[in-house]
């Protein structure tokens, strides 16, 4: 066990998904450190492996919605707000990584793809201690499905916890997406 450990994520938005992964980093440590990246699109980067994760139609959410979602998740689990740390995280720009959580931790990871193989490459060449907490290849909820569901009104709210339900409607984040989607559709049309 860790004493502090790091995880990190878009969380565009929160899902059942990364909060399965927020728990299992959560066990592993005291003190846990939630990485939100892209906090700012001028600290968005361009990745190779992942394009659309930049695209502002893949990043609604502002970072202040984002740590409710994150802060909301957590306590609703259980997770007692005295172990939770919650900062911006511009993971696209990685000599920066240290001026916003703590080099000493470990950093939590999953993989999934090319991009999860990527941030395990940079954490190391970074120097920081990783551990993967598990690879997998099926992904069965993605912020993508959960941002195409809200766009569709189609039982989006079974995908993401109660705390984050309630952020995406008192924050108008699902009517917001609506519109994004509908403007695509104009600019397409």
């Amino acid at each position: 066990m860790s004493r502090v450990g790091v995880i990190h994520g878009r969380f565009q938005p929160l899902h059942l998904g990364h909060l399965e992964y927020l728990l299992a980093g959560a066990d592993r440590c005291d003190v846990l450190v939630v990485g939100i990246t892209n906090p700012d699109p001028e600290l968005t980067a361009y990745e190779a492996s992942d394009p659309a994760r930049g695209t502002a139609e893949a990043n609604p959410c502002t970072y202040y919605e984002r740590y409710l979602m994150v802060e909301g998740s957590l306590v609703e689990a259980g997770v007692g707000r005295e172990r939770i740390r919650i900062v911006p995280f511009p993971h696209g720009f990685p000599a920066r990584l240290r001026h916003y959580a703590p080099t000493e931790a470990t950093y939590y990871l999953t993989v999934y793809d090319e991009w999860g193989d990527t941030k395990v490459d940079r954490f190391t060449d970074l120097g920081l201690r990783t551990e993967i907490m598990w690879r997998r290849t099926d992904k069965p909820i993605s912020g993508h499905r959960v941002r195409e569901a809200i766009a569709a009104d189609d039982g989006w709210r079974s995908l993401v916890p109660a705390a984050v339900a309630s952020v995406i409607v008192e924050r108008a984040i699902d009517e917001r997406i609506r519109q994004a989607v509908s403007d695509r559709a104009v600019r397409r049309g």
